[in-house]
């Protein structure tokens, strides 16, 4: 009996292998993988995989994005994958073109973005020998790369691109590159398919679920604290963990700030909302993180442009610290809770024990905190410039934002970035920008990317003249592909950032920084590839020109001329605490007479609340 219902039982029928070529079983396996578009540069070494490409693309399989730069291929991929939560795919040829992509892979690295890479490598006899084209791409981007493989046997194919993918998308996400040499894809085998989440690695397993004891603990530590703040980075937009944060926020009534990594996590909106903390960030998350007593990072890594003087970030607070990359928590900052864990599975986990012990918080647990830090926002707010005669760089994106709230926006690096950080309020995966490495010519292939992948949806680049210039060559593929992204040219002549550290460290030599000779004229450019260009200087001509730029049923390139000498306000200086900004508004008169002290340093005025002089940071 029980060798016959043994036989009875339904088995799945074996697959029976195909003479493929490995470069078949590439394409096959990306496309098992959901892959739909592929943005790359074709070359000797990679033409076995283009020609099979060939064959899926008629099929109507994928879409491959030809760019005009392989580092275009990267930033597009990178977009890709931040816009949707996707592995993005991007293909480059061997020598010259692996390296090319090589700055977008360090930048989809530093910002934990998962991708693939496919470079295509010279043959495996010529491998070593200094063949034309050749370079060991595995090992320059070792680094760079989460996990990366030579695929040396075609027979290897399925399984690395299946084993790619899960590392690219689990755990801490992150680029995987695959190295195929030219022979490896031309050479047929008996294929075997292997079907996407069927792959065992031994050896990584990633924690997911956080131990209940440190979860336990943490909410103590939640309960007692009279000034908690939630410090939240961008392991929570990748884990998508946005609902949770609200509800343990509005629960514990707790103010919530992002880093650059971060924005889109929690609702600027919200009256809880601090907006971005750092360098660049808002006065009040700035005064919140330097007197807060519990700090809770919620995906965040402590990153120098966030913390300045390490040793005096949060300096009064206890540190919960929540990541699932173990390598992260406790690096630059012990914290007295530590929690490995996925931050969406973590929160979950949290938000159920208290309901399942009922609790109750206590309404006036932060209400003096708030109201500390309501003052703050009155005190010290984000000022918008209204030059006469002339247009501020604030007041641009302002509109923009106002006009477009519920765009996708891609960044290049620079000022505009930390002005559109500080005045776009967007909503998760909305904001699209290189944090970790800084890198310019980021902004117009990343929105590219991201209008592929969501071509239904609304796409904008906040750029910088200097920033634009680093990939314009990628107007070809907007133009041949009739990518509707709208790119802003914030541009004041200057690489601006550069030219504000000049004049605030660095006695104001101007070496190399001015951007005006050689800057192309705009309309022109745009004509020249048929797009649509506008240039603009004026206020009268802004809501108007950003109208129409947004109705445009095509690409558009909008040329604001601002003011040039603005510089991004609040700063903190490398080396100072987060308390010690530059650059503040001046203190506002109230209604009702607030008491002011003297700063004993610089003699400025100051709320007899202030800890640090905002003018010289000097301990009050």
């Amino acid at each position: 009996m029980l060798s016959e219902s043994r036989s009875d039982r339904k088995t799945k029928p074996a697959v029976v292998p195909t003479r493929r070529t490995g470069a078949y079983a590439l394409m096959d396996s990306l496309k098992r993988h959901g892959v739909k578009h592929i943005f790359g540069y074709p070359g000797g070494a990679i033409l076995p995989i283009y020609d099979e490409l060939y064959r899926f693309e008629a099929t109507g399989d994928v879409q491959h994005i030809l760019v005009r730069h392989e580092q275009g291929a990267s930033h597009a991929a990178d977009g890709y994958a931040r816009a949707t939560g996707k592995v993005g795919v991007c293909f480059g040829t061997s020598g010259p073109g692996a390296t090319n992509l090589v700055t977008g892979i360090a930048t989809a690295h530093m910002d934990s973005i998962p991708m693939v890479i496919i470079t295509g490598q010279v043959p495996r006899p010529a491998i070593g020998t200094d063949a034309f084209q050749e370079t060991d791409i595995y090992g320059i981007t070792l680094p760079i790369v989460k996990h990366s493989y030579v695929v040396r046997d075609p027979r290897d194919m399925a399984r690395i691109i299946a084993e790619g993918f899960h590392i690219a998308s689990t755990g801490r996400p992150g680029p995987v590159l695959i190295d195929i040499p030219k022979d490896v894809g031309l050479e047929e085998f008996d294929y075997v398919p292997v079907e996407p989440g069927s792959i065992k690695l031994p050896g990584y397993r990633p924690t997911v679920k956080g131990n209940p004891r440190q979860i336990n603990q943490a909410i103590e530590l939640i309960r007692q604290a009279k000034k908690p703040l939630l410090y939240v980075g961008g392991g929570a937009i990748a884990a998508s963990a946005h609902h949770s944060i609200k509800e343990l926020a509005e629960h514990f009534q707790i103010p919530v700030t992002t880093t650059l990594m971060g924005i889109g996590a929690f609702d600027e909106h919200h009256p809880l909302s601090l907006g971005m903390l750092g360098m660049h960030g808002t006065a009040y998350a700035n005064f919140a993180v330097s007197e807060c007593d519990l700090l809770i990072a919620v995906g965040a890594r402590f990153d120098d442009r966030v913390t300045g003087k390490l040793d005096e970030f949060a300096a009064r607070a206890k540190v919960i610290h929540i990541d699932i990359d173990p390598a992260e928590v406790g690096k630059n900052r012990g914290p007295e809770v530590p929690i490995v864990g996925d931050v969406q599975q973590v929160l979950t986990d949290l938000l159920r024990r208290l309901r399942e012990t009922g609790d109750i918080a206590d309404a006036n647990q932060t209400k003096e905190w708030l109201g500390r830090i309501d003052r703050w926002r009155e005190d010290y707010p984000l000022v918008v410039p209204h030059p006469e005669n002339a247009l501020s760089p604030q007041e641009a994106i302002v509109e923009v934002g106002r006009q477009a709230p519920d765009a996708y926006y891609t960044t290049d690096v620079g000022q505009h970035q930390m002005w559109a950080a500080q005045f776009l309020k967007n909503g998760p995966r909305r904001w699209i920008s290189s944090a970790g490495l800084g890198t310019m010519g980021f902004g117009v292939p990343a929105a590219m990317g991201s209008q592929v992948a969501l071509p239904d949806q609304q796409t904008i680049c906040i750029s910088g003249d200097a920033s634009f210039q680093m990939n314009l060559q990628e107007l070809g593929t907007i133009a041949q592909y009739g990518i509707k992204i709208k790119i802003v040219i914030i541009n004041n002549g200057w690489q601006g950032m550069v030219r504000q550290w000049q004049e605030t460290f660095y006695g104001e030599r101007y070496s190399s920084s001015n951007m005006e000779i050689g800057m192309p004229d705009i309309p022109l450019l745009c004509q020249a590839y048929g797009i649509k260009g506008k240039v603009i200087s004026t206020r009268d001509e802004l809501q108007g020109a950003i109208a129409e730029m947004l109705a445009h049923d095509g690409p558009f390139i909008l040329d604001v001329h601002v003011t040039r000498n603005e510089n991004c306000y609040p700063m903190v200086a490398p080396g100072k605490s987060n308390a010690q900004m530059i650059g503040l508004p001046e203190l506002k008169q109230k209604e009702l007479q607030v008491e002011l002290v003297y700063c004993s340093h610089c003699g400025a005025k100051n709320a007899s609340t202030n800890h640090f002089c905002p003018e010289c940071g000097t301990k009050i």
